[in-house]
């Protein structure tokens, strides 16, 4: 078998295959056998009817047709491997020309992970925000605890910010309510923004039994986005008492003695969450200034796919979850149908190029995955899938995914050595270190199905997206 590589450009390569025909006769005799298998001869026993036979009957053609895409896979991968090639999806084949009994050429066009360096790294350097906890965001810590031991008691007068009021609602658009807008025993604390917009308005000053009607644009539902007229009707006024903030309340809302303890807690918790903050903020920085480093070109065909998954995700996961639909979705965004794509093309090229960038950094630094932090990783994405660890870990093994979260640690693990590497400074010019937090094992961008604003990358998604491509890259059948 003789190959030859064309680049087509820097993603897309034509690979021309010339195939002596005796290469062919495996595959031929096993066309005859199959062929045999599945035919009626009078005068032949089934599966001993002879070769020329069936040439006669049924023709040669068939028999060529067959052979070949029975031979076509594997003529494909020597060529690939001949070739040292990468490919991404299934290639676009063409037989150019068969000669019985001579010669099988064919061609074959695969889109092809781009070559590109690693470049020094070393010099990166990032600030990130300081971790500093005020005063007051440990008060409103203190005070979110204080309102959920918050109790009620209903009160016969009119209703005032920070009271509970019991409410009938009823949406419509155009004079016609709708299917989906109408809700009864509806809670709801006026002042919380919790629900329409207006409706803190609306609902002030109104003893029970009283009704108002206000205009809003809703944010979810059928009509999601659009300016509906909602009437809304008072059925109960209650009066929201909270708790004294003192030692025995501290005692009743946490494990402490005294509300200087829970205070000191609340603190800590609130530094730890602004150092892990810190720790996804470097590397998604580090990360920027490393793909600011490289270029490298992005396969179309993968690029398309990946820009239709992530549409189909938030249509029809996020958005569908939350009753809404992508019109709804622009108008509450206040984005065009032309803002959202050029976004998405821009999020899908960058999770690729990051998947790409951190395979190489994978190779180049001889990344191992090792069973413990294989597990680690599996109990994280199990928690955040609503799965238990053996649900999870069962889905993955039966559908063939172990790779795709081995490749997903290997990549974390990449990122981490050059967010080791790089200069890291919070705004108060402090270095800043990041060696005790876990999490930065972790590729920091989300997948799509995490996120439903679609403003975040999805370099786990791009990556089984990829390696997918990788795992699909046999050739249709082709037509003899």
């Amino acid at each position: 078998m003789k190959s030859a590589v064309e680049t087509l450009n820097p993603t897309r390569v034509r690979l021309t295959v010339e195939v002596p025909f005796e290469e062919l006769k495996p595959s031929l005799d096993a066309a005859y056998k199959k062929i045999n298998q599945q035919v009626t001869v009078p005068g032949f026993r089934k599966g001993k009817i002879p070769a020329r036979i069936i040439d006669q009957r049924f023709g040669r053609g068939a028999v060529l047709e067959e052979a070949v895409n029975d031979a076509l896979p594997k003529l494909y991968e020597d060529a690939v491997n001949e070739g040292d090639l990468k490919p991404l999806g299934r290639p676009d084949v063409d037989i150019t020309e068969l000669k019985d009994n001579e010669t099988l050429t064919f061609t074959a066009e695969v889109d092809i992970r781009p070559e590109f360096e690693i470049p020094d790294y070393s010099g990166i350097s990032v600030e990130v925000d300081a971790i500093e906890v005020p005063d007051e965001d440990v008060d409103k810590s203190v005070e979110q605890l204080r309102e959920r031991f918050a109790s009620t008691s209903p009160v016969e007068r009119a209703a005032a910010e920070g009271d509970v009021v019991t409410i009938d609602l009823e949406a419509s658009v155009d004079g016609e309510v709708l299917d989906d807008g109408v809700a009864s025993g509806v809670t709801y604390t006026i002042g919380s923004g919790e629900l329409l917009d207006g409706i803190d308005e609306a609902v002030t000053g109104l003893e029970a039994g009283g009704s108002a009607t206000f205009a809003s644009a809703l944010k979810g539902g059928s009509a999601a986005g659009q300016e509906a007229q909602v009437k809304v009707e008072v059925t109960q006024v209650a009066e929201r008492e909270l708790p004294e903030l003192d030692d025995e309340f501290a005692q009743m809302a946490s494990e402490f003695d005294t509300l200087e303890e829970m205070r000191a807690d609340s603190r800590k918790r609130l530094e730890q969450m602004k150092r892990y903050d810190q720790a996804q903020q470097a590397q998604e920085k580090v990360l920027d200034e490393l793909l600011g480093l490289v270029e490298i070109p992005v396969p179309e065909k993968l690029l398309e796919e990946e820009i239709s998954t992530r549409r189909h995700n938030l249509e029809n996961h996020q958005l569908a979850q939350m009753g809404m639909n992508l019109e709804g979705y622009l108008k509450l965004q206040e984005k065009t149908a032309e803002e959202f794509e050029t976004e998405l093309k821009e999020q899908a090229e960058r999770g690729i190029r990051t998947q790409f960038v951190l395979d190489e950094l994978v190779g180049k630094e001889q990344v191992n995955v090792g069973q413990e932090e294989l597990t680690e990783h599996l109990m994280r994405r199990a928690q955040s899938s609503g799965m238990s660890p053996d649900q999870f870990a069962q889905a993955v093994v039966e559908g063939g995914q172990v790779p795709v979260l081995v490749g997903e640690v290997a990549r974390g693990k990449a990122l981490a050595v050059v967010v080791e590497s790089a200069t890291i400074k919070d705004t108060n010019g402090e270095p800043v270190d990041l060696s005790d937090e876990d999490e930065t094992a972790e590729t920091v961008t989300p997948s799509a199905e995490e996120t439903a604003d679609g403003e975040a990358d999805a370099a786990s998604a791009d990556a089984e997206k990829t390696e997918a491509a990788e795992d699909e890259s046999k050739p249709e059948k082709a037509e003899a």
